[in-house]
């Protein structure tokens, strides 16, 4: 049995957008036959193109983070943000938004000793991933120290200082919030003193503020080695996939509490 950790480009939101451009192209062609007026022959038109484009981008997308492709940036990733989650042997580590388990089995690969529980909703947003997906590629990687249960990153069913290590891979750029920074404070709530986080995600000022003064709040608070890792410098991706991929502004928040 083969792990399949999916697409973060849903498959059926791209083959979703193709048969709409298919309907539109189609509807364009009809209004051309039957002579309708010009506006509306235009209006059919424009449409088609900008939902072939979208198509189009979310393809490359697709492409991109495919575990198969040549790419593999998904891949990449989960390796990069692993390898920065430290646990020690017989500590536990939580994962914020597991998905299809990817991070978690990473991080469970690394630290053998250590436990791995993986948190997630599993809204219809991504439907193809769940907690029995999560479980299946656990056996399939051979893993056995992780587990996964269902989560709310908005308030976390754990008590204060539960966990040696927190991590998670863009989850909370999803989440609807004028105050993403509450987020990870809610997050950090949950980790020992002493111990370790390492968050990627899309950390723009337009979804998170003024994250070099939430560093330094961090700082004031006590918490040490903090700083923002910018992952689009050729780390995870280059300046230029960031910014056709929507990606800008990714970096890894890490540090110590």
């Amino acid at each position: 049995m083969k792990a399949d950790y999916k697409n973060w480009m849903p498959k059926g939101m791209v083959l979703g957008f193709l048969g709409a451009t298919g309907v539109l192209l189609l509807i364009t062609l009809i209004t051309m036959f039957l002579g309708l007026p010009s506006i509306v022959q235009i209006v059919f038109l424009i449409l088609t193109v900008l939902s072939g484009l979208m198509t189009l981008w979310m393809f490359l997308m697709y492409r991109a983070f495919s575990y198969n492709g040549k790419r593999q940036m998904s891949r990449q990733i989960i390796e990069g943000v692993s390898s920065y989650v430290k646990i020690p042997d017989g500590g536990k580590c939580l994962d914020i938004g597991c998905g299809s388990g990817a991070l978690s089995i990473a991080c469970a690969k690394k630290n053998p000793s250590a436990q791995i529980i993986g948190i997630d909703r599993w809204g219809k947003e991504y439907a193809s991933f769940s907690k029995n997906l999560c479980e299946s590629n656990s056996a399939a990687e051979g893993v056995t120290n992780t587990s996964f249960r269902n989560g709310d990153a908005c308030k976390l069913d754990f008590a204060d200082e539960t966990f040696d290590a927190v991590t998670s891979n863009y989850v909370y750029h999803n989440i609807p919030s004028k105050d993403r920074q509450s987020i990870l404070l809610e997050t950090l709530r949950t980790l020992k003193k002493g111990g370790t986080f390492a968050i990627h995600d899309i950390m723009s000022p337009a979804k998170y503020g003024d994250m070099e003064s939430f560093v330094n709040k961090l700082k004031d608070m006590g918490y040490k080695e903090v700083k923002l890792v910018d992952t689009t410098n050729g780390m995870f991706m280059s300046k230029w996939e960031s910014t056709w991929m929507g990606l800008s502004g990714s970096a890894i928040l890490m540090g110590r509490k």
